[in-house]
């Protein structure tokens, strides 16, 4: 089958990586459907920055229930399904852990379950998170350093992620799960810590007075480009053997180094304007997390071209590519 005959189901195509998802999809030719939890009333506005709003089918669904997963395949009849829906934030997920469980790991599991029950298995994707493995204390996490989740968010994912591997043994499904490290776009919600860095530098370029307020800024992330990312849930798919893969740049900075770079954009000095706020730090935080993907890079042919000091200059700048 070629790809111009291929249809997709993306589950959560409101967010960041459902948007550049289904771009990327549309580019190779295929019929792309997508969900939300209410389609009618949701204003899905990253796919309006993209451009693509009336280039997909909307598809109201709710992971947690089973009937609306199943009714949700009868329409689409994927031929590859992406799960990336559920509570997103690692920090919202300690005030609100269980829908995060919920929406990941019971989404998970419909999403198993219906692909299960129906005539034509679909290839399905699924949004790990570098989270799940914790801090590896510098130690560059690949497909097989243990899970030691730390948070709500990260004990849902790895719920998900050991769901996928036995339904995939015991069932022979193709199904397999991206293990994404942190990737950011002009896409991502205020709330995500980049966007909220590189949102309030700006005003405060512009004139603003006010104060960036942050949490721990010695943490370290390997920051990658989301555009780059969705490449690489497709390549996923498009193997003869499901496997999982860690996806991540393999190069890590400090929130404290992000900062600085992006105020040094404007020619300002960052310790003038941030504040160190006890409240925006968690219960339980990473301190290091950085990525191996040598075996993307081996078996997918995938490679991200993007680090910090680029990343950062997009959002800026408000390139989307």
């Amino acid at each position: 089958m070629k790809d111009r005959n291929k249809s997709a189901l993306i589950c959560g195509i409101s967010g960041q990586d459902g948007s550049y998802l289904a771009k990327f999809l549309l580019k190779k030719e295929y019929t792309v459907y997508g969900t939300s939890r209410d389609a009618g009333a949701s204003r899905f506005e990253n796919l309006e920055k993209l451009g693509i709003r009336n280039k997909v089918t909307l598809i109201s669904m709710m992971p947690e229930d089973f009937r609306s997963v199943l009714s949700a395949f009868t329409k689409s009849s994927p031929d590859e399904v992406y799960f990336l829906a559920g509570q997103t934030s690692v920090g919202l997920s300690f005030e609100l852990p269980v829908e995060t469980i919920t929406s990941i790991s019971i989404g998970t599991l419909n999403i198993l379950e219906a692909s299960r029950m129906i005539n034509s298995q679909p290839k399905i994707y699924f949004a790990g998170s570098s989270e799940t493995f914790g801090d590896t204390n510098g130690i560059p996490a690949n497909e097989l350093t243990p899970l030691n989740p730390k948070s709500p968010y990260a004990v849902a994912k790895a719920s998900a992620y050991w769901l996928v591997n036995n339904y995939r043994e015991s069932y022979n499904m193709p199904v397999a799960t991206g293990v994404l490290f942190n990737h950011e776009s002009i896409l991502r919600p205020k709330r995500f810590v980049t966007q909220k860095i590189i949102s309030t530098v700006k005003r405060i370029s512009e004139g603003s007075n006010e104060i960036l307020e942050l949490g721990n800024i010695d943490i370290s992330r390997d920051w990658g480009w989301a555009p780059e990312y969705v490449e690489a849930m497709w390549l996923i798919l498009q193997q003869q053997e499901m496997e999982d893969f860690v996806i991540s740049t393999g190069e890590t900075n400090t929130l404290k180094d992000f900062v600085s770079e992006t105020f040094s954009f404007f020619d300002l000095d960052w310790k003038k304007y941030v504040k160190i706020n006890k409240d925006f730090i968690r219960p339980s935080d990473i301190m290091i997390n950085q990525g191996d993907s040598s075996k993307a890079f081996k078996k997918l042919n995938w490679k991200a071209k993007s680090n910090m000091h680029a990343i950062i200059k997009k959002m800026i700048l408000n390139e989307y590519h």
